[in-house]
């Protein structure tokens, strides 16, 4: 292992260890001020910078900027969190979750045994979200592995005291069919840049390449594409949010998942625009351009786009 994989590992070491052992309040503030330390470090400040403006150009440049300040202290209030998250999870209701609002829709999905494609992006402790269901159905992430073994090894560690599965990116796909049919749900993210593998839908008004595996898993197996997002409440604490299952088009094949994904990321987009402090900016969401083509519109979708407020 490299020298900077070591120290990185370290320093992962030494934060969980202290945030661990701190009360609740403790590891949220202590996260929330090395947060704003990033911040003033300015660790991939450019890059989120220039999200913001292509998101928001409606928006001040201050504006923006509290947003990014906010949205710094929301990272280092969830990496607070991370190393507790299996007593997190494990947590009397409203201790740490305060509720789960739309779970009438997992309900449902739990009876059909089809199992469930849970879809989220890096919004809040979206991690938390899946191992929080996992109380009332057992869950499978679906992960790419880090570039760092040592704090690889900790996280799948931390996951499975957690209570969840985990399934490899890419390679895994007979194992989410496998889940799927055992009626496992299957938690996935589809808000990063999936170069020119994506499809090319609308987000936040421009041709955005996202992954098309959500939708194609969709239509393949017939499990019910489920969104769902974490809020951080004024006290630390969280709000789940499941939405309804996204409507399913009535056509198939490439038509198909280009509108299912444009659908999914319209529902993204509305709670990003409602939260946009919780959303992962400093990921160069835009990298990839389209090539000259009809872009994707999300089609009739029945689920109101308010930001699930």
């Amino acid at each position: 292992m490299s020298l900077a994989h070591t120290l990185e590992a370290a320093l992962v070491a030494g934060i969980a260890g202290v945030t661990r052992r701190t009360p609740r309040r403790t590891a949220l503030a202590i996260g929330s001020g090395l947060g704003a330390l990033l911040g003033r470090l300015g660790i991939r400040a450019n890059v989120a910078r220039q999200n913001l403006a292509l998101a928001f150009p409606e928006r001040s440049p201050e504006e923006r900027e509290a947003i990014l300040r906010a949205h710094y202290r929301e990272l280092g209030r969830v990496a607070g969190e991370y190393p507790s998250m299996p007593e997190l999870v494990r947590a009397p209701q409203g201790e740490v979750v305060v509720g789960v609002a739309g779970i009438e829709h997992l309900e449902r999905a739990q009876r059909e045994g089809r199992g469930v494609l849970l879809l989220t992006g890096h919004f809040g402790n979206f991690e938390l979200l899946g191992a929080w269901l996992g109380r009332m159905n057992p869950v499978d992430f679906v992960v790419k592995p880090l570039s760092n073994p040592r704090v690889d090894r900790w996280l799948s560690d931390l996951r499975r005291r957690s209570g969840v599965g985990q399934i490899p990116l890419g390679a895994g796909v007979r194992g989410i069919y496998r889940a799927l049919r055992a009626n496992r749900w299957v938690a996935l993210l589809g808000d990063q840049d999936a170069r020119r593998a994506g499809v090319f839908v609308p987000f936040f008004g421009r041709p955005t390449s996202t992954p098309r595996g959500p939708a194609d898993l969709a239509l393949r197996t017939g499990a019910p594409l489920i969104m769902g997002f974490p809020t951080r409440l004024p006290d630390g604490r969280h709000q789940l949010e499941v939405e309804p299952p996204l409507a399913v088009p009535d056509r198939r094949g490439e038509e198909a998942v280009i509108e299912l994904t444009a659908r999914h990321a319209a529902r993204l987009e509305a709670w990003v625009r409602a939260r946009p402090d919780h959303w992962l900016w400093l990921h160069r969401r835009w990298k990839t351009t389209p090539r000259p083509q009809a872009i994707a519109s999300p089609g009739p979708e029945p689920v109101a786009a308010d930001g699930g407020r």
